[in-house]
């Protein structure tokens, strides 16, 4: 049995996992209001609408407990990937802010709130967010103030300001500040135009007026027990802030790579053959779960899916491309997840102790991956050495398909073109030399009149 690290600032319950099992802990703080939503049918409901991941009562004797027994014990469904607000899209914290607001709404329509509003209580199934945060639910009492409103500024609010209004996505900030970006930090890089709205008022420029007095007093904020809220005009604040984060759009998303799936250094016939190749690797295999590291908007991804892959998680640095990625599974509804990475930086174990949110390599574990027109950008553009890069893609599954283009592709000769070539080693002989040092090679192919080789791996473990 393992403690959840994400589930410890919760008095009322944490979140444990046993051979591959995800069990939620009610402890006595937190039975009261279980008992109230449960009987109310909100659990069920909100599970048969789609906003909250499903549960199903234990016997609390299924683990063994070293301290306080639970009230209840709960077995959840596990989630494939585990992902984090700072490696969505736009489009993605978008959706899952105007996801949070809904279920929040629905909720008071039966009279319970919810008690926080951080984003790392949403999750994607593919391409549809769900909350996974049971105990956050709690019957309403009326005159209640938003306790969850700066969490919510923080974590969905503001990082979409910062990349609708300034046109500056804010993964690396949200990353570095696990809690979001701050109304006092955002409100001096707004327009003037974006600080004039109410909505920005009430929720950034306002409240950081008053946080900024209150770090002059010493930190104590202003008291406000005696403030209260009616539902109507709590209904009211929800829905405003909702109908203004629906009309926010990201400018600029197309970038240096986006698109890179047509324009590249071969013509249809040739993609046909690299189609084919990922095609059949994936009919031989039948992963679970597939990684396209690269993804770009998705063209391998579907291939993948096509040929019976459970499920994909893809993965780019380019938001331009992923936002291609994220509207076309969006709409085919197809089992595909499409993430932000920066392959040379990837996401760190970090928060409480240096495991409250995990690595991107303690989650990047799949059946088997396809990595395509992306082994270059590591050993070129990065200059990470071609041992380290191959190791690195096969250690995320034990089989899988590198594309590898030699210095003679037209793609290479651009990544060289503003630089020394200072990387005698990147040669096909010593990337085969590298896969077989870890593995072996299953099969090879050469896409026709290019340089671009198809190497299918086998990992020796």
């Amino acid at each position: 049995m393992r403690i959840e690290p994400g589930s410890f600032r919760d008095p009322a319950g944490r979140v444990f996992k046993q051979e591959g099992r995800v069990f939620r802990a009610v402890f006595e703080p937190g039975r009261e209001a279980f008992e109230k939503a449960r009987e109310a049918g909100v659990y069920n409901w909100a599970v048969d609408k789609g906003f909250l991941v499903a549960m199903e009562d234990v016997a609390p004797e299924t683990l063994d407990w070293d301290g306080e027994k639970p009230a209840y014990l709960l077995e959840h469904p596990a989630l494939d990937f585990i992902s984090y607000p700072y490696e969505w899209t736009f489009s993605q914290l978008k959706r899952a802010a105007l996801f949070h607001l809904d279920f929040h709404l629905k909720l008071l329509e039966r009279d319970f709130t919810l008690t926080d509003a951080t984003a790392y209580n949403v999750q994607f199934v593919h391409t549809r967010p769900v909350f996974i945060d049971h105990l956050s639910i709690q019957p309403y009492k009326e005159g209640s103030l938003w306790a969850g409103q700066r969490q919510f500024a923080m974590q969905f609010f503001c990082p979409l300001l910062l990349w609708a209004k300034c046109g500056i996505a804010p993964n690396a900030w949200y990353r570095g500040n696990l809690e979001g970006i701050s109304p006092e930090e955002l409100a001096p890089l707004l327009p003037f135009k974006a600080r004039m709205s109410f909505t920005v008022m009430g929720h950034v420029t306002v409240p950081a007026k008053l946080q900024r007095k209150a770090i002059a007093n010493d930190g104590v904020p202003a008291a406000s027990s005696n403030r209260k809220l009616s539902k109507q005009a709590f209904t009211a604040l929800l829905t405003g802030l909702r109908h203004y984060i629906a009309k926010l759009e990201a400018p600029g998303l197309s970038t240096v790579w986006g698109g890179y799936d047509v324009d590249n250094s071969y013509d249809e016939a040739r993609r046909s053959e690299k189609h084919r190749f990922v095609s059949d690797f994936v009919s031989e295999v039948k992963p679970g779960t597939l990684f396209d590291l690269g993804c770009n908007s998705g063209d391998y991804s579907q291939a993948a899916i096509d040929a019976g892959a459970g499920q994909v998680v893809g993965f780019d640095f380019d938001f331009g491309a992923l936002e291609q990625a994220y509207a076309r599974f969006s709409q085919s509804k197809a089992n595909v997840l499409s993430l932000w990475l920066d392959a040379t930086n990837p996401s760190p174990a970090q928060g409480w102790a240096s495991a409250e949110r995990m690595s991107f390599g303690e989650r990047s574990k799949a059946d088997a991956m396809v990595a395509l027109a992306f082994i270059h950008h590591l050993a070129i553009a990065k200059n990470v050495p071609l041992d380290m890069a191959v190791d690195w893609l096969m250690a995320m599954a034990p089989q899988g398909v590198i594309e590898f283009p030699g210095k003679g592709d037209a793609m290479v000769q651009r990544l060289l073109s503003t630089r020394e070539d200072i990387f005698p080693n990147y040669t096909l002989e010593a990337f085969r030399a590298c896969v077989e040092r870890r593995g072996r090679i299953v099969k090879e192919h050469r896409i026709a009149s290019s340089e671009r080789y198809l190497v299918q791996y086998e990992r020796a473990d």
